[in-house]
């Protein structure tokens, strides 16, 4: 039985939450995630760790800025395979496409994963 749709942003939530903590180092403050259609979108508030944070404030700040963005995106990546399973365990559908940014003046990261096909739902009220 599908779950609802509320349930299953809440599934994904925790499990970046989980990911983050455990493959990053720290995770996020604060996880909300939207499915739309074929798409999720999972917004990750605060993730920086203390040491990015002293890197994005630095005197040479672009290039703090830089190395930052590198490194999360090296590292995410790195854990394609890792996301790309979790979320085709929790939705059933394979990832098309991973998409990620974060940014370092508010700590914020975003990612998209594109699907084969629009996820299915419990009931039509919780589209």
């Amino acid at each position: 039985m599908a779950k609802s749709k509320g349930q299953l942003e809440a599934d994904i939530s925790e499990a970046l939450i989980k990911f983050e903590k455990e493959y990053m180092g720290r995770g996020p403050e604060q996880t909300k995630t939207y499915i739309i259609a074929d798409m999720i979108v999972v917004r990750l508030q605060r993730v920086l760790t203390p040491a990015e944070q002293q890197l994005a404030g630095a005197s040479d700040e672009m290039r703090g800025l830089t190395l930052i963005k590198q490194v999360r995106t090296e590292l995410l990546e790195k854990a394609r395979p890792l996301l790309e399973r979790i979320i085709t365990d929790l939705t059933g559908k394979s990832v098309k496409s991973l998409h990620t940014d974060i940014s370092t003046a508010t700590g914020e990261r975003v990612i998209i994963f594109t699907l084969d096909s629009p996820v299915a739902f419990n009931s039509e009220k919780d589209l």
